[in-house]
């Protein structure tokens, strides 16, 4: 049959002559009539675009005049042009006799390779139940299903959402992890981390450099074979893992992974310094799950840099109480309140270039007060008594004392500076001091 047509050039004849064989390759009868549309396109537009193709990789070679000078990194890469081109040339012909596949042929191929990957066969089987009409987890009831994915934990919900588009819009809904972000980042989580959050996700919104890889892919798609483009984009401008998004799951795997940094407080920071002992300081800490405890980054003070302190137990973390930075003054809104045994925070600094940091302590009665609750009227004085009675009662530490009515910043250079009072009304916070208490007095 071949014989009988004629053709305008050898190019037409060896082209029809490579695709026939594709159709028996491919476990069909060769479409004549299909392969002569295709070799009429490519007398027109294959051939001048097979010649640009081929002698594209010399003119660029030759271009570098200077034999003696080492080819550019990207050389390798123009050599392989032509064979990719030929590579993506075939994956289409394939493509294009599929159309005339018997059906019957179609689904006998429809199984899943051994090399697909877990999820390609989890989401094929789940195609595979809805098509025969089988029974799936996605038939339950609304409740049901509900009431399912809501006993699941992060690891669960994470792998459930794997399995299909579906339950992947399910699994991602705020409502299943708030849950478990309470849980357990509550204790350590507050407005502060809250706000560093949506700052990041802003940050990366407004980036424009994944836009910019993406700009000339289309102008470059028209001559480079578009697979092998598409994997060169998608190694050089994207992350190996997705970016994050404004949900609770994205929040959480972010905090989980370590590679998201909050404000945090930490008591008795540096392991325990004596010289930080019964305090609380900000810090930016991440979670390390490979020790199930964090590294904390306090901010550079005096000549010190930055401080970077590991091994940080969850139970000496805390979400900041107030949202005044750590180099502001606190306006206290209850000293008017303030009563001999009252437990207190104040801030205090070592000088003007430190940031506060939040100290324990009580509310005392004056020296000329007896200490008898019945006839004590140090709440009616303008002079509020601090005690810190973890130190000595000879320790200059030990006692300080503050207006009532004009307090500001108050101290020296020797002593230090004390900052604002927040009251102590939780018994949790209370007894969270209690359990910090040092086993010796300090001096």
């Amino acid at each position: 049959m071949l014989t009988s047509i004629v053709f305008s050039s050898p190019f037409q004849r060896s082209l029809l002559l490579g695709l026939l064989p594709l159709g028996v390759v491919c476990n069909r009868q060769p479409n004549l009539g299909a392969a002569l549309k295709l070799c009429s396109l490519g007398s027109g537009f294959l051939m001048p675009f097979f010649f640009l193709m081929s002698f594209f990789p010399v003119i660029v070679l030759l271009s570098k005049s200077l034999p003696l000078q080492p080819l550019p990194p990207w050389a390798g890469e123009v050599r392989l042009l032509s064979i990719l081109f030929w590579r993506e040339l075939s994956a289409a012909l394939l493509l294009f006799f599929d159309k005339f596949r018997p059906v019957s042929a179609r689904k006998l191929a429809a199984p899943s390779s051994p090399t697909m990957s877990p999820r390609k066969r989890c989401a094929h089987r789940v195609d595979n139940v809805e098509e025969s009409g089988e029974m799936s987890v996605l038939d339950l009831p609304e409740l049901a299903l509900e009431c399912i994915l809501g006993k699941l934990s992060p690891a669960g919900l994470s792998n459930m959402a794997a399995v299909c588009s579906s339950l992947r819009e399910r699994c991602r809904s705020d409502h299943l992890w708030e849950k478990h972000m309470e849980e357990k980042w509550g204790r350590v989580i507050g407005h502060a981390a809250r706000r560093e959050w949506k700052l990041l996700l802003a940050s990366i919104k407004n980036s424009s450099a994944s836009n910019s890889c993406r700009k000339w892919i289309g102008a470059l798609s028209c001559v480079w074979p578009i697979s092998w483009l598409k994997s060169r984009i998608d190694g050089g401008c994207q992350n190996r893992s997705p970016l994050p998004d404004d949900s609770i799951m994205s929040w959480y795997r972010s905090l989980e992974s370590g590679g998201f940094w909050f404000p945090a407080q930490v008591y008795n920071r540096e392991h325990g310094h004596v010289g930080f002992m019964l305090s609380c300081y900000d810090a930016e800490v991440r979670y390390d799950r490979q020790t199930n405890s964090f590294h904390a980054r306090y901010p550079p003070h005096g000549r010190r840099t930055i401080v970077v302190e590991e091994g940080v137990q969850w139970d000496r973390l805390r979400a900041p109480p107030v949202n005044t930075p750590p180099h502001d003054l606190h306006i206290s809104d209850c000293l008017s309140d303030l009563r001999p045994g009252n437990h207190i925070e104040i801030q205090w600094r070592r000088n003007k270039e430190f940031p506060y940091g939040w100290w324990y302590g009580v509310i005392g009665h004056l020296e000329s007060c007896n200490g008898n609750e019945h006839y004590c009227s140090c709440h009616l004085s303008d002079t509020v008594v601090l005690e810190f009675n973890q130190y000595t009662l000879g320790s200059r530490w030990r006692r300080a004392s503050i207006s009532r009515k004009h307090h500001r910043e108050e101290g020296n250079e020797t002593d230090g500076f004390y900052g604002g009072i927040r009251k102590l009304h939780g018994k949790d916070e209370i007894s969270k001091w209690r359990r910090l208490w040092p086993t010796d007095a300090l001096e």
